[in-house]
C-alpha cells in the first residue's frame, strides 16, 4: 500500500485516516490495541501522529488488512518478530515505491 502523506513532524488523525482510506475510529481502535502506536496528544486531546507512528500503522495495516491476520495474530507477530518483520516490510515498501516511480517514468516515454 502506498500512502501519500507530506513530510511533517506530526499528522492529525483525519489526515492519517484519509491516507489509509479508513475511518478515524479504526485508527483510535488500533491505538488502543497495539502498544507500538503512541501518538502525542495536545491540550485538547487531539492525537498527533509522528512519522514513526505512520510507519507502525503501515505495518499494522499490512498485517491486518492485506495479509488477513487477526488482531491477536498481528500483536504476536509484532512482539515476536518485530525487528525482522519490520525491516522486511520496509524493504518491500521501498521496492514498491521504486516500481511505481519506474512505471511513471515508463508512461512518460
Amino acid at each position: 500500500m502506498h500512502i501519500n502523506l507530506p513530510e511533517k513532524r506530526y499528522y492529525a488523525i483525519g489526515e492519517v485516516a484519509k491516507a489509509f482510506n479508513v475511518n478515524t475510529s479504526l485508527i483510535r481502535f488500533w491505538e488502543k490495541e497495539f502498544d507500538v502506536l503512541k501518538p502525542k496528544k495536545n491540550a485538547k486531546g487531539n492525537r498527533k501522529f509522528t512519522p514513526e507512528d505512520i510507519k507502525n500503522l503501515k505495518f499494522i495495516y499490512h498485517l491486518v488488512k492485506e495479509r488477513g491476520f487477526t488482531l491477536e495474530g498481528a500483536k504476536t507477530h509484532l512482539k515476536e518478530e518485530k525487528k525482522q518483520a519490520l525491516n522486511t516490510f520496509e524493504i518491500v515498501s521501498k521496492l514498491e515505491d521504486i516500481k511505481n516511480q519506474l512505471n511513471k517514468i515508463k508512461q512518460h516515454l
